[in-house]
C-alpha cells in the first residue's frame, strides 16, 4: 500500500505546477490546461484520503472524484468552445491580446 504522504507529495507538485502554468502562461488553451491539473490534484487529494479514511470500504471519495472528473471535462468542452469563438473574432489565444470590454 503507497503511504498518504508520497499521494500529498504527488498531488502538491501537480498543484504546484498547475499553478505555474496559470500564472506565467499567456496562452489561452495552455492555461485551460494548467486548470485542469489543478483540478486533478484536488481530485488526487479526495481519493487519497478517502482510501485512508476510517471507514475503509467508503466509496465517497470515489464517488466525488467521478463527479469532478465530470464536471472538469464540461469545464473542457466549454472552454475550448469559448476559445474557438475568441480565436474566430481576434484571431489569436493570447490572453494578453483579447480585450473583450474594450471597442
Amino acid at each position: 500500500m503507497i503511504p498518504v504522504e508520497y499521494e500529498l507529495i504527488l498531488s502538491t507538485a501537480l498543484f504546484c505546477i498547475g499553478l505555474y502554468g496559470v500564472m506565467v502562461r499567456k496562452n489561452a488553451i495552455i492555461v485551460l490546461m494548467s486548470i485542469e491539473i489543478l483540478l486533478n490534484a484536488a481530485i488526487l487529494n479526495f481519493v487519497a484520503f478517502s482510501s485512508y479514511a476510517p471507514p475503509a470500504g467508503d466509496p465517497a471519495g470515489q464517488v466525488f472524484a467521478l463527479l469532478a472528473i465530470a464536471i472538469a471535462a464540461g469545464e473542457a468542452a466549454i472552454g475550448l468552445a469559448i476559445f474557438l469563438a475568441l480565436y474566430e473574432t481576434h484571431g489569436t489565444t493570447e490572453l494578453d491580446k483579447i480585450r473583450l470590454l474594450r471597442w
